[in-house]
């Protein structure tokens, strides 16, 4: 018996749209007899990597650069205050060349806060500077990348330490320094 014959309010396949307005049925999850069984549902849960029982691996910075995107025989993996998250299925933006290419194959967790996306000092996980709002936004793009539909955590990084002696960054005035949308 179709689930779908169950809901009398569930609306046809052709009014649906999700609240970003793409057409949903795009995006649909069907089982072998056409039902759909996530009604436009997109989180972690819904991509079955998250499923699958594995160990974390651990890497060093060196090993992570290898998952930059350059061989598109490697998956394509970056990560945010040493979590590290395989994004491939995002190429296009994750890939060489693509608009968020410069997070891939290291942690640069300080880019995604200030938007300094050129400078290598703000191209690393030296958070040394930055506000609890900063640091709670951070936060939140972690979040983003473990709870996302297509995204899925792999492990983590083992971050050198910075040097406490070292400067903090500079902020990013500059704009010549911040990519252009």
């Amino acid at each position: 018996m179709s689930l779908r014959k169950k809901i009398p309010f569930d609306p046809p396949l052709d009014d649906v749209t999700n609240t970003t307005g793409r057409d949903s049925k795009k995006y649909r999850t069907e089982s072998s007899s056409g039902e759909t069984w996530t009604w436009d549902y997109q989180s972690k849960y819904t991509n079955w990597r998250n499923w699958i029982p594995r160990r974390e691996i651990m890497f060093t910075l060196e090993e992570l650069s290898k998952y930059d995107g350059s061989d598109p025989d490697l998956p394509i993996y970056l990560a945010i205050n040493g979590e590290v998250f395989d994004v491939t299925q995002g190429r296009d933006y994750y890939g060489k060349g693509g608009s968020y290419g410069f997070f891939s194959g290291r942690d640069a967790s300080r880019a995604y806060i200030t938007g300094c996306f050129s400078s290598p000092s703000h191209l690393s996980h030296d958070l040394r500077g930055l506000t609890p709002d900063q640091l709670k936004s951070l936060e939140g793009w972690a979040s983003f990348y473990r709870d996302h539909h297509t995204y899925f955590k792999v492990g983590r990084v083992a971050l050198p330490p910075i040097d406490p002696n070292s400067p903090i960054p500079p902020p990013c005035n500059d704009p010549t320094e911040q990519k252009s949308s």
